[in-house]
């Protein structure tokens, strides 16, 4: 649970403490007031990033150079002080008063699940969007699926410069490398999204009313069948098939399959669910893989999540709007922005606190 939080210089924001300490909080206010800015400055102190823009710079207030958020968050009964500091064109990350220089050491510290706009691409974006989902669901809490990923990547970008460049010579030393990273990463995507499957179908239902949607996963590599059942390829079977793709890559000058180029998608009866979806279910589902995301993350560690809400009821009818709320997962605190005009009241219990926000400032009833 946030217990209070400080900003400096964070985007429009007023530089001064507030307090975080129930268990539900929300920020009323209208447009472009700051109810956004404020869940994207615990977005950024549980993962030292921004979900608004990849470039720091971009976050400090006009015609100021730096900026520093920090935070007090308590997991169970010990309390955890968390400072980001920007200064110099430079990010510097504390934890406990100690320089963390790699940021998985903070990602495990404040676990957020943000729910807003930008969800919906989990269900009509490119298959890049719905792979990065997966991946921070199994970040939350696998801290080595993050050097997994790294290391890919740091493969994948040395067998990809060679192929540009037309130097072969390293490429069987990379292939077997690949292999062996991808293929763990395919082991733990194909075990999340059977977990997923537990969670995301039933929630669908109670919600429209249609059964059977359900997640599925075609690893670029293929599974192999094995009698009755599939099973993972081997890393020789990969690098075999890797030699055999090699005419191909080089043509084309990078890695055509790995993980890289796993896709997921949402299937209805055998068919693309989405080709037939609606707008309104299509965002149901962004929505409910959040949920789902929760769920996952409670089941794997035993902990509950902070809920980051930013504006995502608006589109719902009153009746899903209803059902989305009653079926909110266990959390440890819950942040929501609203509207003055939205039905917040219906929401809110005895301990909820409200801060109404203006000009990036906020002020309590």
């Amino acid at each position: 649970m946030f217990l209070n939080a400080a900003f400096y210089n964070y985007r429009n924001l007023k530089n001064e403490r507030i307090d975080l300490s129930s268990r539900e909080v929300y920020f009323v206010g209208e447009n472009g007031q700051g109810k956004s800015n404020l869940l994207e400055a615990l977005y950024y102190l549980a993962y030292g990033v921004s979900f608004r823009t990849h470039t720091d710079s971009q976050i400090v207030r006009h015609n100021e150079k730096d900026f520093s958020v920090n935070a007090m968050f308590q997991k169970e009964s010990n309390t955890e002080k968390v400072g980001i500091i920007f200064e110099g064109g430079k990010k510097r990350i504390e934890k406990n008063g100690k320089k963390i220089t790699d940021r998985k050491d903070l990602i495990n510290t404040i676990p957020c699940i943000l729910f807003c706009h930008d969800d919906m691409r989990f269900a009509v974006g490119e298959p890049e969007c719905r792979r990065f989902f997966i991946d921070q669901s199994l970040s939350l809490y696998d801290s080595l699926y993050i050097e997994d990923m790294r290391n890919y990547k740091k493969i994948l970008k040395s067998r990809n410069l060679i192929l540009k460049e037309k130097n072969y010579e390293m490429l069987s030393v990379y292939d077997q490398q690949l292999a062996v990273t991808g293929l763990v990463i395919q082991e733990k995507r194909k075990k999340a999204i059977f977990m997923f499957n537990q969670i995301f179908g039933k929630l669908f239902y109670e919600i429209t009313g249609i059964e059977g949607v359900k997640i599925a996963y075609a690893p670029s590599w293929k599974e192999i069948k094995d009698g009755v059942n599939f099973r993972v390829p081997s890393a020789q079977q990969i690098i075999t098939h890797l030699n055999s793709q090699q005419e191909l890559d080089k043509h084309m000058e990078t890695t055509m399959t790995g993980p890289h180029r796993d896709r997921i998608g949402f299937l209805y009866e055998g068919r693309n669910f989405i080709q037939t979806a609606s707008t309104g279910q299509c965002r149901l589902i962004s929505l409910i893989l959040r949920v789902a995301q929760a769920v996952y993350y409670t089941r794997a560690t035993g902990f509950k999540p902070v809920l980051l809400m930013d504006d995502v009821l608006l589109e719902l009818d009153p009746e899903k709007r209803r059902k989305l709320t009653a079926m909110l997962p266990e959390y440890e605190q819950l942040f929501c922005t609203f509207l003055p005009g939205e039905p917040y009241e219906n929401y809110r219990r005895e301990t909820t606190k409200v801060y109404f926000i203006k000009n990036g400032e906020w002020s309590d009833e």
